[in-house]
C-alpha cells in the first residue's frame, strides 16, 4: 500500500524538528502572512500583556490554524482561554480551559486551568436571592482541584474562594425556606434549613437556621395533633 500524502506529511515533520516544520508547513499550505510560529506567541503575548485581548486571540488563533503542530500551539490554546477570561467572556474561556484540559490532561498547567474553570463561575455568583448555578459549579470545581492536586497553590487560592460559594448557596437556601415557612409549607422549610446546618455550617447562617428548624417542627407537630 502507498503511503498517503498526509502520512508522508506526518513523518516529514517528526523527521525535521520543530522550526524546520513552521517552513515546510508554511510552504505546504501557501502561508505567508502573520508571521512564524514564534512570532505570532510574540504577538500574541504582546497583545495579551498590554490588554489587547481580542487582538491576542487573534493572534493565537491564527498560530493554533497554521502551526498545530508547533511546541507554541499548546500555548496559543491556553492564552486564548485567559484572553476571553479577561473579556468576561465566560462561557467561552470555560470552554477553552475545558476543551484544554481534555486534550492535556497531564499538562503542568491543569491545576490553574481547573482554578480558571471555577474562576470563570465565581465571577458570576450573584445574590443569594439568584440562581445559584454559578455558585454550585465554582463549588465544585475548587472542591475538585483540592481533591486532585491538594499541595498546589492553585488549590491554596481556591480554598480562600470556597466559604463565598458556601454562603451564597446557604443564603439562597435560607431565603426558600423562610419562604415556605411563611407560606406554611413547614416540611419543605424544614428540609431547606436542615441543610444549611449539615452542608454550610460556619457560614452566617447556623443559628437563623436552627432558630427555624425549632419553629418548623414546632408548627408540623401542632399541624399533627390537628
Amino acid at each position: 500500500m502507498r503511503p498517503t500524502p498526509i502520512i508522508c506529511l506526518v513523518a516529514l515533520l517528526i523527521a525535521t524538528g520543530c522550526s524546520t516544520i513552521e517552513k515546510q508547513y508554511d510552504k505546504l499550505f501557501g502561508i505567508d502572512d502573520g508571521g512564524t510560529a514564534q512570532e505570532l506567541a510574540w504577538d500574541g503575548m504582546d497583545a495579551y500583556e498590554n490588554g489587547k485581548y481580542d487582538k491576542a486571540i487573534e493572534k493565537f488563533q491564527k498560530l493554533k490554524d497554521y502551526y498545530p503542530f508547533s511546541k507554541y500551539a499548546i500555548l496559543a490554546e491556553l492564552k486564548i482561554a485567559d484572553a476571553h477570561y479577561q473579556r468576561e467572556e465566560y462561557g467561552e474561556a470555560i470552554f477553552a480551559y475545558e476543551n484544554f484540559e481534555q486534550l492535556h490532561p497531564r499538562n503542568e498547567a491543569i491545576p490553574y486551568v481547573i482554578y480558571q474553570i471555577g474562576r470563570c463561575y465565581y465571577d458570576q455568583i450573584g445574590t443569594p436571592d439568584r440562581d445559584q448555578t454559578s455558585a454550585q459549579k465554582a463549588l465544585e470545581s475548587f472542591q475538585r482541584l483540592m481533591q486532585q492536586f491538594p499541595q498546589d497553590q492553585y488549590a491554596v487560592r481556591a480554598g480562600e474562594h470556597i466559604d463565598k460559594c458556601q454562603k451564597s448557596l446557604a443564603g439562597h437556601d435560607y431565603a426558600v425556606g423562610v419562604f415556605y415557612y411563611k407560606t406554611k409549607h413547614y416540611k419543605a422549610a424544614l428540609h431547606r434549613f436542615m441543610t444549611i446546618i449539615s452542608d454550610y455550617p460556619d457560614v452566617g447562617y447556623h443559628q437563623k437556621a436552627l432558630a427555624y428548624i425549632a419553629r418548623c417542627e414546632a408548627s408540623i407537630t401542632k399541624e399533627e395533633k390537628q
